[in-house]
C-alpha cells in the first residue's frame, strides 16, 4: 500500500459500482426483425473475353495449306 491513501483505496470500488450502474442504465436495447418483403439483389454482370493468339510463320503456312482440317 505504498503511496496510496486509505481514501483512494475506498474510492476505487465506488467508482467501479457507479460505472457498472451507468452501463446498465444507459445500455441500449437492440431489436432485430425480419423484413416484410424478400430481399432482392440485382446483379448486372457483363463478362467479356478476348483471345489473342500469335502464330509462327511456319505454323501459319501449315494451317493455310491444310485449311480443311482446321
Amino acid at each position: 500500500m505504498k503511496g496510496t491513501t486509505r481514501m483512494a483505496m475506498m474510492r476505487k470500488p465506488a467508482v467501479l459500482w457507479i460505472a457498472l450502474a451507468a452501463a446498465g442504465v444507459l445500455g441500449g436495447c437492440v431489436t432485430v426483425s425480419a423484413p416484410d418483403k424478400p430481399i432482392v439483389i440485382n446483379l448486372n454482370i457483363n463478362i467479356k473475353q478476348e483471345v489473342v493468339y500469335r502464330l509462327d510463320g511456319k505454323a501459319k503456312a501449315v494451317i493455310d495449306e491444310n485449311a480443311e482440317i482446321f
